[in-house]
């Protein structure tokens, strides 16, 4: 059973897309490129705040998985 968490091993700032394109299956720069075209536009509201909310939220990845 797949668990979100925050990617110790592909991680830019915190892990966050890492550990959420291993529980989607698809590849973190393409989730990336896809964060960031969505949060130019809307002026860092709401992702930018949901991006900051998982980083205290999610936990981060265990070192038995």
């Amino acid at each position: 059973m797949k668990k979100l968490h925050r990617s110790r091993s592909d991680r830019k700032l915190s892990g966050v897309l890492g550990g959420l394109s291993d529980y989607l299956g698809i590849d973190a720069s393409i989730l990336r490129i896809l964060f960031v075209i969505l949060l130019i536009p809307t002026g860092f509201f709401p992702l930018g705040i949901i991006y900051i909310a998982w980083i205290f939220l999610v936990p981060e990845e265990s070192d038995i998985i």
